[in-house]
């Protein structure tokens, strides 16, 4: 569904996104980096296609899940001692590689073009840590597009947390009903809902395996291109 159709007769005066699942396929990268964490803790590494279901709710929850895998421990129960380590190893490795094989999905230059042409202004909320978003903003030429750029540790609540988008909405001076959510998973969904805001949510990005109509988006699109018009 085009914007124009959603926000009938106009467009948004401000969209929101996601990283990672909804701009940037990152998983190869995060994989990498969790792979070389393990290895280095004499543990069971866990390959890319379970760690793209681990993905969505920061790095610190990322590695408790590949922690939680290779030991048998439950995620929440994992020592803090390990976790420390693991995590100052999954931050070494992810810093080397985080921008190796990562790739944007189709669409993305397309309608991060169509809203700046328009005078949309855009925001970047995700809940990676701010050193490797910004290095990946930068990396992929995407931090012209964003007027403001909020990471998971940028304020004391993430997403589905609504802080980081009514921070957004409320450094920029645009109301929610005049605003866009644009993400892959629950959090995003739900931190949309609690904002007061409209949610597209993208078909192929990290829910845990679950599909992003669960959770009752505005609209469901395969394509970033399908917001065009």
């Amino acid at each position: 569904m085009p914007l124009r159709e959603l926000y009938n007769p106009g467009l948004p005066q401000l969209v929101l996104f996601d990283l990672d699942g909804t701009l940037l396929d990152s998983v190869p990268d995060l994989a990498l980096a969790i792979d070389r964490m393990l290895a280095a803790l004499d543990l069971s590494i866990a390959g890319q296609s379970r760690v793209r279901h681990w993905v969505g709710n920061g790095a610190q929850a990322l590695v408790k899940r590949a922690l939680a895998y290779s030991t048998g421990v439950e995620e929440d129960a994992a020592g803090s001692d390990l976790f420390d380590q693991a995590f100052a190893l999954f931050l070494h490795h992810y810093g080397l590689c985080c921008a190796e094989q990562s790739k944007l999905y189709p669409g993305v230059e397309a309608l991060l073009t169509f809203l700046g042409d328009n005078q949309v202004s855009m925001g970047l909320v995700t809940n990676k840590p701010i050193g490797f978003t910004e290095h990946l903003l930068d990396e992929y030429d995407l931090r012209r597009f964003f007027s403001i750029v909020l990471g998971g540790d940028s304020l004391a609540e993430k997403k589905p947390h609504p802080m980081p988008l009514l921070c957004a909405m409320d450094r920029l001076g645009v109301a929610s009903v005049q605003t866009l959510m644009v993400g892959d998973s629950r959090s995003d969904i739900r931190a949309a809902q609690q904002a007061g805001c409209k949610v597209a949510a993208v078909t192929y990005g990290y829910n845990h395996g679950e599909p992003v109509s669960a959770y009752q988006p505005d609209i469901i699109i395969d394509n970033l291109a399908e917001l065009i018009g």
